[in-house]
């Protein structure tokens, strides 16, 4: 039988062990800081819910359960005691008479004012700075960008993030006199309009020349319609890298106003793009401004602020 028998072969049975799965990037700390904000909020709510008197939050549930009646009659009925209308003031349950707030109670209005302002203030720096670390997260990690980051300046402003692209002797970002995008330069913009994507806030975008005058003067086409152009071909870049193009709130051309170098005007640092993402303060002064103007917010339709025509030779950057 030992000879009849015939040789078993062994079964052998690999398992292939699966790795974790790569890290999603950063999306998620702005995610994160999104929630903290909404619970920041939340608990805010209920604070001011928990210091309301008991007349405001009858006349509030008044109001929401009945809201064409109030609005009609002052209440719940034409003769309710718990009139909205009729005592007005502090206290909503009132039906005679104006009832005056305290300086104290007034104190305490503008204190808890400024306490959601601050909340909401520092809850946005948070996010903004979460943002301005991914931005680096981003040049870091790729090969192609991070020989550029001495050209990248990010820092917070009173405005929001502030992302400076500057020029550089070696490195232009622009031809000389021209609103064309230098092939790295379109990379990063492209890179940076990913991350901004995911952001909600509105942007701001700058064009920046240094001081050096074009040949036929301020007359013809100058460093404002050469900023303003330049800002405009970087707002195109960063729609083609993912931005939508309604977070665009405004697009400007600066010339030599602002220079990065002030002692030193003709520096190629002054030559630059600004990408600014906006707080909500910022927002609200740039609408606030566009109202007082009797004007909409500018456009940001795929076309130059200015037109070019038949420019002289250029000599300005």
């Amino acid at each position: 039988m030992a000879g009849d028998s015939k040789k078993v072969q062994p079964i052998i049975i690999k398992r292939i062990k699966k790795g974790g799965h790569a890290a999603h990037g950063g999306a998620w700390k702005i995610a994160y800081a999104d929630f903290v904000t909404a619970m920041m909020a939340f608990f805010l709510l209920m604070w001011l819910l928990g210091s309301t008197t008991e007349g405001d939050r009858k006349g509030i549930a008044d109001y929401f359960n009945s809201p064409l009646k109030v609005a009609m009659f002052g209440g719940s009925g034409a003769g309710d005691a718990t009139s909205l209308i009729k005592g007005g003031g502090n206290n909503l349950s009132e039906s005679a008479g104006q009832v005056k707030k305290g300086a104290s109670e007034q104190a305490e209005v503008k204190a808890r004012r400024k306490a959601i302002q601050a909340a909401q203030a520092a809850a946005e720096a948070a996010r903004l700075k979460v943002v301005k670390e991914k931005v680096e997260e981003v040049i870091a990690n790729d090969s192609r960008l991070a020989q550029y980051k001495t050209q990248i300046h990010l820092d917070l402003t009173a405005e929001g993030l502030r992302i400076q692209i500057v020029d550089d002797q070696n490195r232009p970002m622009f031809a000389s006199g021209d609103a064309e995008v230098q092939g790295y330069m379109r990379d990063l913009l492209r890179a940076i309009g990913a991350v901004l994507e995911v952001v909600p806030n509105r942007l701001t975008i700058e064009g920046h020349t240094d001081a050096k005058p074009f040949s036929a003067g301020e007359r013809g086409y100058s460093n404002w319609e050469l900023s303003a152009d330049r800002a405009n071909a970087s707002r195109r870049e960063l729609i083609a890298g993912g931005l939508s193009g309604e977070k665009v709130l405004r697009v400007q051309g600066l010339a030599a106003s602002m220079l990065y170098e002030k002692d030193d005007p003709m520096s190629p640092l002054n030559r630059r793009i600004s990408i600014i993402v906006m707080n909500r303060a910022a927002e609200d002064r740039v609408f606030e401004a566009a109202q007082l103007e009797g004007e909409s917010p500018p456009p940001t339709e795929d076309e130059s602020p200015t037109t070019k025509g038949s420019s002289p030779p250029a000599v300005g950057r």
